[in-house]
């Protein structure tokens, strides 16, 4: 693993300097002239987060119903992650904190209700990526006690596994054209309530890699055509070389810079209120914010391409504080880079405050949409890309 690592990464990050250096000359330059566009091995989905079991308790869950997954095939969108929280298609006392002897206690009503949503996707042609955004040991943004450490301890990790089994055994008998596993949300080493001394920061490969491999063999020994994606490290923007060798795609996060992405939210920046408003393009506090600045963002994520590593975008978008027209021209970069490098995506939110419906924003005229409030500028934005 050390030489494998090691020769990867270096490999690696020589390539994406080369793309990153090729893109800001220009398509004409003769270093970008030599970096013919790669094939992306997964396919170029594009469509939306549903966060019905986002929430530890799933009656607490932001439901979609049935007309949602219509409208987003009549759109031409054609793709859906369900980041789960995994207590949520459990039995347990919720009065208490989570412990180790209860994260099997599988709950069929629930787990019958996610099937639902999948069969809800699978009729309107809709591919479907289940993916743990809240797993046993491990979650990006907990605010509750977990029993362990799924990046530590092996108990943790068996667990994680006993969970991939489940779903890989549930849903055998699908396609991977119609279903694929992303197996854990933004891998970080966070400083969770019960752990106080954890540093944070990026997963030590080692440890992503470890629980990644696991996982894999696991799904795979079920059903060994089934389609497994990793988060990027460091919270999902971190691209990981050190995967190749394993029978897995990628996926990144589009919410670089989070000035714009985030800006005013509260989770991310503590003092809202004083904050500048961004811009897009321009200069923003003695840096230029522009395109030139993404497409280096995404070098890394083109490399793996070029390694022959498949890459999605699984989360992207902006919270409904940023300014629409920075949100607009901002994301329409974003947007036309992944698609000139055939990635597909996954806005956060199909309608909520990320969404195309229902975001709450304070400078956009909505369009009434079946009584529902439609931003019709970015939906058209979207469907450039469908």
């Amino acid at each position: 693993m050390g030489n494998f690592k090691s020769n990867h990464r270096r490999d690696f990050l020589v390539k994406s300097s080369l793309i990153a250096a090729g893109l800001t000359l220009g398509a004409n330059n003769s270093i970008a002239s030599q970096l013919a566009k790669p094939k992306n091995k997964l396919p170029k989905w594009r469509g939306f987060n549903l966060l019905d079991f986002f929430n530890p308790d799933a009656d607490k869950g932001r439901k979609n119903p049935v007309e949602h997954f219509k409208w987003m095939a009549d759109w031409g969108f054609d793709f859906v992650r369900v980041p789960i929280s995994y207590p949520s298609y459990l039995d347990f006392d919720r009065s208490r904190p989570i412990l180790a002897e209860d994260v099997l206690n599988f709950d069929e009503r629930r787990l019958e209700e996610i099937d639902n949503l999948v069969f809800q996707a699978h009729k309107q042609g809709l591919h479907v990526s289940l993916n743990l955004h809240r797993a046993p040991g491990f979650c990006i943004n907990a605010g509750f006690v977990e029993p362990y450490n799924l990046w530590k301890d092996q108990e943790a990790l068996d667990a994680f596994c006993a969970h991939w089994e489940m779903w890989a055994k549930r849903y055998k008998y699908i396609s991977s054209k119609k279903l694929s596993f992303d197996l854990v949300n933004e891998p970080f080493m966070r400083q969770d309530v019960n752990d106080q001394h954890s540093p944070g920061g990026p997963v030590p490969v080692e440890d992503y890699y470890r629980v990644a491999k696991a996982a894999v063999e696991t799904i795979k020994n079920v059903k060994s055509s089934r389609l497994v994606i990793a988060d990027g490290n460091g919270g999902g923007g971190i691209a990981v070389p050190e995967f190749a060798d394993l029978d897995i795609g990628q996926s990144c996060r589009a919410y670089h810079p989070m000035i714009v992405s985030h800006y005013q939210a509260s989770w991310v920046y503590k003092e809202t209120e004083t904050l500048s408003p961004p811009v897009w393009p321009g200069e923003f506090n003695g840096q230029m914010y522009n395109r030139e600045m993404l497409e280096r963002y995404y070098a890394p994520w083109v490399a793996l391409l070029e390694m022959g590593v498949g890459v999605h975008c699984g989360e992207c978008g902006a919270y409904n504080k940023t300014p629409h027209d920075v949100f607009l021209a901002w994301f329409e970069d974003v947007l036309d880079i992944l698609h000139e490098n055939g990635i597909g995506f996954g806005i956060w939110e199909f309608s909520g405050t990320f969404g195309i419906l229902n975001s709450g924003r304070q400078d956009v005229n909505y369009e009434d949409w079946y009584g529902q409030k439609l931003d019709r500028k970015y939906l058209n934005l979207l469907m450039k890309y469908t």
